[in-house]
């Protein structure tokens, strides 16, 4: 009991500072709480019969799946994400059977737009991204990271999947409050600065959302546009995941602009399918899509920016007499 023997003089409150999952060791198992100066192994001696009657384990067997826990915690995590710089698309087939000869390459720091009709098949892109496909999607697409296949034994990890998606509809079912939420996600990656991260998660989700909430809000009474602007912040402050798909952040009733420049300054590659102007000049590329294939890339262009900016002023305009038409006030010259 290799992980045992190192633990077993150690306080029960510093070994859960060591290896703070630990501490799901403790409630997976039903145990109770230790006082604060007792080692491990005066902890394990100590237990009452009742205890061990009740788990159906003798001592020895508790200490043997604590080890067993521990190894299997550090082996899981000790895979880690990996260091990703880039993600390509290789073409796959469209619709028609057609080949779509492209090889798309974007980079940490890079926002790809992915434009086209409705049907031109800008989810199933995102879609083939998401799962990561290596010729196993019906586009026969494949998905390499820094330039290889990603290998399946993290290509199916929960834990240290590379991809985080905000879809267009989010809905919450979780019965708790938005402090709970991000604790427990926290808690799940084994965050440390869960305090500090809650702080600016919150800040920006208000930053982004037209009507403020609080970290004592149930989850379940959020908004959709509440929910979007909880989960953007989410994934820019402590999601692992270096690569974010968005699907259409103009109806998620947020400040997209914002969204975007949030999630991008966190060093992720952000690939967004949308069908706003603003979005698709402030990228820098866009997939076009037709007929369930990428048909062109186009790098934004000079022009382009400046057409954005002249955009961004109009945009502002309309936002300006929306808000005072939410909030009741008359338009005047």
């Amino acid at each position: 009991m290799k992980n045992y023997n190192k633990i077993k003089s150690m306080k029960v409150h510093e070994m859960l500072n060591v290896y703070p999952y630990s501490s799901e060791f403790f409630n997976i198992n039903g145990l109770p709480q230790a006082g604060e100066e007792v080692s491990v192994h005066e902890y394990f001696s100590s237990l009452p019969y009742s205890v061990l009657q009740d788990i159906g384990a003798s001592r020895d067997e508790l200490k043997k799946r604590l080890d067993l826990f521990i190894d299997t915690m550090q082996n899981m995590f000790s895979i880690g994400m990996p260091d990703i710089k880039t993600v390509t698309i290789v073409g796959g087939t469209a619709k028609d059977g057609t080949v779509e000869n492209i090889s798309l390459t974007v980079g940490i720091g890079e926002v790809l737009c992915i434009a086209g009709n409705t049907g031109s098949g800008k989810s199933r892109l995102l879609a083939d991204i998401e799962w990561l496909a290596q010729a196993d999607t019906p586009t026969k697409r494949k998905i390499l990271v820094n330039g290889r296949p990603f290998p399946d034994s993290m290509r199916f990890s929960a834990e240290n999947k590379p991809v985080a998606q905000l879809s267009q509809n989010m809905n919450f079912v979780l019965d708790v409050c938005v402090k709970e939420f991000i604790e427990l996600h926290a808690q799940s990656l084994i965050d440390k600065k869960t305090a500090e991260k809650t702080k600016n998660i919150i800040q920006s989700a208000n930053e982004l959302s037209g009507e403020p909430f609080d970290l004592s809000s149930p989850l379940t009474s959020l908004s959709g546009g509440q929910a979007r602007a909880l989960m953007v912040a989410d994934i820019a402050f402590l999601s692992r995941s270096p690569v974010i798909l968005i699907d259409e952040i103009e109806n998620a009733g947020i400040d997209r602009k914002k969204a975007l420049r949030l999630l991008s300054s966190n060093k992720k590659i952000i690939i967004i399918a949308t069908h706003d102007p603003l979005i698709a000049l402030s990228a820098d590329k866009r997939a076009v899509m037709k007929n369930g294939r990428i048909e062109k890339v186009i790098k934004t262009t000079p022009f382009e920016k400046q057409t954005l900016s002249r955009l961004t002023e109009i945009d502002e305009f309309i936002e300006k007499k929306r808000k005072a038409l939410r909030n009741g006030d008359f338009l005047r010259e």
